[in-house]
C-alpha cells in the first residue's frame, strides 16, 4: 500500500481531482447557441402539435361555417351604412318617378290623339259647311260672303335702306327685324294701322290651315328661357304652354288658326319664322301687290307666297 503522506499518494489524489475541476469550468451557452436551441424547441413543438391535430376528430360542418362567418364579420362604418340607405331611397324614388312618368306619357299620348282626331273632324266639318253655304247662295241667285278674317301672316320683304325711324320701330314691335322674317298677327284696328305704316316693306295676307300647319311643323321654333328651341317634340310645347292647356303641336296649330283665347301667349311662344328667299324671286318689291309688285295686302294669295318661301 502507498502511504498517505508519500509522493505517490499525493499524485494519485491530484489525478482524481482533475475531472471535478474540469466539470466546474463548463460555462452557459452563448446567445447564438441559445437561439439555435430555441428554434429547435419551437420546431419540435410545432411537429408535436401537427401530429396531435391529425389524430383529433374534425369539427362538424355547421361549426366550421359558424367559425368562418365569425372570422368574416367586419365592422362597417356608419357613414357607409348611411350612404347605402340613401342610395336605396334614391333608387326607390327614381323608380317611382319613372313609373309615374311612363303612366303620364301614356295618358297624354291618348289625350293628344283624341284632340288631333277632334280637330281634324272639326276642320272637315267646317269645309263641308262652307261648300254647302256657297251652294245654297248660288241656288238662290246670290253669292256667299265669307266672314271677316281673324288671322294675318306678315313677311318682311325689304331691308332698312332709306327707312323712317318710326317705320323701323314698328317693324321691331312686330318682331320683323330681318328680311324674310314672318309672324302671325291678330286682325284688329291697332294691327291694321301699324301695317299701313310699314306696308311698303312687308307682304301680308290671310293664311289657311295648310299654310299654318306647314310653317309650324317645318319652320317652328319655340321660346324657352329666352332661348330659340326647335319644336322637335311635344314636351317643348308642354313646357312652354302647358299652363294654358296647350300640350301638343296640334293644339298650337289650332290655337293660332282659330285665334283662340290664348293666342297672345301661343304667338309670343313662337319664334319669328326665318323663311328663305321665294322660289322664282320677287317681281317688284317696291310696288304694291295691286300694281303688279309684291308689297302690301294680298289676302288669300299669301298662301302661294308661303309655299315658295317655306
Amino acid at each position: 500500500m502507498v502511504a498517505q503522506n508519500s509522493p505517490a499518494h499525493s499524485m494519485m489524489a491530484a489525478q482524481a481531482q482533475v475531472p471535478t475541476n474540469r466539470s466546474r469550468q463548463i460555462s452557459l451557452p452563448n446567445p447564438r447557441q441559445q437561439n439555435l436551441l430555441n428554434r429547435a424547441a419551437h420546431s419540435l413543438a410545432a411537429a408535436a402539435a401537427a401530429s396531435s391535430s391529425h389524430s383529433l376528430v374534425s369539427p362538424p360542418l355547421t361549426q366550421l361555417v359558424q367559425m368562418a362567418s365569425e372570422e368574416a364579420k367586419v365592422v362597417v362604418p356608419e357613414s357607409v351604412l348611411r350612404k347605402r340607405k340613401r342610395e336605396e331611397l334614391w333608387a326607390a324614388a327614381s323608380k317611382e318617378k319613372a313609373v309615374a312618368q311612363k303612366k303620364k306619357a301614356i295618358e297624354s299620348r291618348k289625350l293628344i290623339f283624341a284632340r288631333a282626331k277632334q280637330y281634324a273632324a272639326g276642320y272637315e266639318a267646317q269645309e263641308k259647311e262652307l261648300v254647302q253655304l256657297k251652294r245654297e247662295a248660288r241656288m238662290k241667285g246670290g253669292f256667299y260672303v265669307s266672314p271677316e278674317e281673324k288671322l294675318l301672316f306678315v313677311v318682311r320683304i325689304r331691308g332698312i335702306n332709306a327707312m323712317h325711324p318710326k317705320t323701323r320701330k314698328i317693324l321691331q314691335l312686330l318682331r320683323l327685324r330681318q328680311i324674310f322674317n314672318g309672324v302671325f298677327l291678330k286682325v284688329n284696328k291697332a294691327t291694321i294701322n301699324m301695317l299701313r305704316r310699314v306696308e311698303p316693306y312687308v307682304a301680308y295676307g290671310y293664311p289657311n290651315l295648310k299654310s299654318v300647319r306647314e310653317l309650324i311643323y317645318k319652320r317652328g321654333y319655340g321660346k324657352l328661357n329666352k332661348q330659340r328651341t326647335p319644336l322637335t317634340n311635344n314636351k317643348v310645347i308642354e313646357e312652354g304652354l302647358g299652363k294654358h292647356d296647350i300640350i301638343c303641336i296640334e293644339d298650337l296649330v289650332h290655337e293660332i288658326l282659330t285665334v283662340g283665347p290664348h293666342f297672345k301667349e301661343a304667338n309670343n311662344f313662337l319664334w319669328p319664322f326665318k323663311l328663305k328667299a321665294p322660289l322664282g324671286g320677287l317681281k317688284k318689291k317696291r310696288n304694291h301687290y295691286v300694281e303688279g309688285g309684291d308689297a302690301g295686302n294680298r289676302e288669300n294669295y299669301i298662301n302661294e307666297l308661303i309655299r315658295r318661301m317655306n
